[in-house]
């Protein structure tokens, strides 16, 4: 029997089918893996930029000399070293090409017809080499026009344009050879002056590229008010009409540009500093112009609203001369400077007398409330009509009573006498009223006494008739401190429009005195 050692590899199917599967696992692999290059090779890497992706795909081609080096690993968006969006290409390069110069550029190509690129690789002359990692600007790399971009410029608007070109070029040469002939004649002449015209035009200093830059840009400002301009040219045409109706005037016209031009030179001398100093005033206005176009609409509503008022203050203007002049007469005349000193005077003697009756009507309403009763003061009906009720009241059987005529002396009491056919002792009467009575406090609050006097409720001694010390007149102390008293004092909150009314203190900006005679300090109250 033979030894299980002496066996054959091959005979076992279980480690030919492993290596196998092992076999086909690796192929596969590298095969998957080929178009990012070889697995174990030493590579370089470096970053390319590009004004955009030219539809390259990751696992693109690097050739050099149409040899691959390599291949597109990563390719993703990025902001370019102009501050544009472009594409950052990550690639991966065989060492065995070498370490590319700085200087080195990059060329996008097409591989097929079908679309297939590569990114072509043209080495510098630079001693100095890229670092692994380092990055090529855009700068350096160019990304040619596929040819499917030439060909979409021929839409179907082009294509109608090039036949009607063709068609109008053929019609305009066709029974014209006589004509070309000429123009062929007429051509050396026209090149010899041509020649230096192009060279004038092409001259750097021209800067033609930048007249068409400008020329663009007025294009771009004209567009938005290109009908207005459109109307404008055609209603030109009366201008023209009555140019053209008179060539004799245009001729006059001309005839004068030449010594107004030679004045406007030496003018335009003397103006040098004028236009120096402009042109400070214009940059300093520059940045008041940039605020112009939020307030323009403000302005054009206020020249809008201001345009007829302007038209007729020219007649207002006219009336105020006559003012203006009647006033100079005025000020002119003698008696001018009196009459101003007696106003003065009036105002300085009136002045103090408003600051202090003002609270009266402001506040105490005094002004209404005499009005109300001043209507029932004569309103008592006797046989012959009405009679002035205070000759109807009863008045004290005692010296200057409340209700007796021309009294010398304020009622206080004496000689009273009882009535008739009273028993019991005589009532006195005496005057009650307080010294200056005061329509508002000292912090301008409602303290309206005037027309309140009476007895003190509490702590009056006199408040017991049969009081031994009884006197003879009452005065009645201003209620200091204790706001919106006194029966004139009403207090509204708003009218119908919105408007306070009676308000418990000085209306705000009202100066006033609590004393009569313009006694104490004036307040200009902005608040209760």
């Amino acid at each position: 029997m033979r030894r299980r050692g002496n066996a054959s590899i091959v005979a076992n199917p279980v480690l030919v089918g492993a290596v196998t599967t092992l076999v086909i696992v690796v192929a596969v692999f590298l095969a998957y893996n080929a178009n990012n290059g070889l697995p174990f090779v030493p590579t370089r890497e470096y970053n390319v930029q590009l004004s955009n992706g030219a539809e390259l795909v990751k696992g693109n081609e690097i050739r050099e000399g149409g040899y691959r080096i390599g291949v597109i690993d990563d390719m993703k968006p990025a902001r370019l070293s102009n501050g544009h969006i472009g594409a950052l290409l990550h690639l991966k390069v065989d060492e065995k090409a070498g370490a590319l110069p700085v200087d080195t550029r990059f060329v996008v190509r097409m591989r097929s017809a079908l679309g297939l690129k590569y990114l072509e690789v043209d080495k510098g002359r630079s001693h100095r080499t890229l670092p692994d990692g380092g990055t090529v600007p855009v700068s350096q790399t160019t990304v040619p026009v596929d040819l499917d971009q030439v060909y979409s410029m021929f839409d179907k608007p082009t294509r109608q344009a090039s036949q009607d070109n063709l068609t109008g070029f053929g019609d305009t040469l066709a029974g014209r050879g006589q004509a070309l002939n000429d123009f062929i004649q007429e051509l050396p002449p026209l090149t010899k002056v041509l020649a230096p015209v192009a060279r004038n035009l092409s001259d750097p200093r021209t800067n033609l590229s930048g007249f068409f830059d400008a020329a663009d840009r007025l294009v771009r400002t004209v567009a938005p008010v290109s009908t207005v301009y459109a109307h404008g040219f055609t209603t030109q045409a009366d201008t023209w009409a009555a140019i053209d109706h008179d060539p004799q005037a245009l001729k006059d016209t001309i005839s004068k540009n030449v010594p107004t031009l030679r004045v406007s030179t030496q003018s335009l001398r003397v103006q040098r500093p004028f236009l120096a100093d402009t042109a400070s005033f214009s940059r300093d206005l520059a940045s008041a112009a940039k605020e112009l176009p939020a307030t323009l609409p403000v302005v054009n509503s206020a020249l809008e609203i201001g345009t007829p008022v302007q038209r007729r203050s020219v007649s207002l203007d006219q009336n105020l001369q006559h003012v203006l002049e009647a006033l100079q007469n005025l000020a002119g005349t003698p008696t001018t400077n009196a009459a101003l000193r007696g106003l003065t005077a009036t105002v300085g003697t009136l002045q103090p007398q408003l600051r202090f009756l003002g609270p009266y009507v402001t506040v105490c309403n005094d002004w209404n409330m005499f009005w109300t009763f001043n209507a029932e003061h004569l309103s008592a009906k006797t046989i012959t009509g009405t009679s002035e009720r205070a000759q109807l009241d009863s008045q004290g059987n005692q010296d200057n009573s409340v209700g007796s005529m021309e009294s010398p002396l304020p009622a206080a009491g004496l000689n009273t006498v009882p009535p008739q056919g009273a028993p019991g002792a005589p009532t006195p009467q005496y005057l009650h009223s307080s010294n200056y009575p005061n329509a508002i406090d000292d912090r301008g609050n409602a303290n309206c006494q005037a027309g309140q006097q009476g007895y003190t409720r509490a702590g009056n001694p006199f408040t017991t008739l049969k009081d031994p010390h009884y006197q003879r007149v009452v005065n009645d102390p201003p209620h200091s401190g204790v706001p919106d008293v006194g029966p004139t004092y009403a207090r509204f909150d708003h009218n119908a429009k919105g408007v306070g009314l009676n308000p418990g203190h000085v209306p705000a900006g009202e100066t006033f005195t609590a004393q009569p005679g313009g006694l104490g300090a004036l307040y200009p109250l902005d608040r209760p």
